[in-house]
């Protein structure tokens, strides 16, 4: 089991490193608005999480659902317990990269609503309301 788990951990790390480079890749394609390439960075996005995915599910059939934690100080292997924190660090830039492409995508949606209002302005006559404010 400890030599299963073993690879299994290093297949995980390099999924989630090849998830982290796909990251970067949307990342400057957001940034350089390049639309076109965004929809492949997409996809190559949902590949890698597929495949973290399985990963995933072979690493808890192996250990039958059981805490990482648990199952490293059970076995108490150096080489177990420093890919275990590779994968952890990996993960937070992982998350880290991904709020970072979220914050771009809804900064230029919010422009590209901002260019249309102003584009194509609402027809309908303004009113106010009891407090003041005019109504949409």
């Amino acid at each position: 089991m400890e030599k299963e788990l073993k690879e299994i951990v290093v297949n995980e790390i390099e999924a989630v490193e090849n998830l982290l480079e796909a990251l970067e890749k949307q990342h400057s394609c957001l940034v350089k608005s390049d639309a076109i390439t965004i929809e492949n960075c997409t996809s190559e996005i949902d590949k890698c999480n597929k495949n973290i995915a399985a990963w995933e599910m072979k690493r808890r059939e192996l250990t039958q659902g059981r805490a990482m934690s648990e199952i490293i100080n059970m076995i108490n292997d150096n080489e177990l317990y420093e890919n275990y924190r590779k994968i952890k660090r990996l993960l937070e830039e992982v998350k880290v990269q991904k709020d970072t492409n979220e914050l771009l995508i809804k900064q230029g949606l919010g422009f590209t609503n901002r260019v249309i209002n102003i584009l194509n302005p609402s027809r309908t006559p303004k009113t106010y309301n009891s407090y003041g404010k005019v109504s949409k």
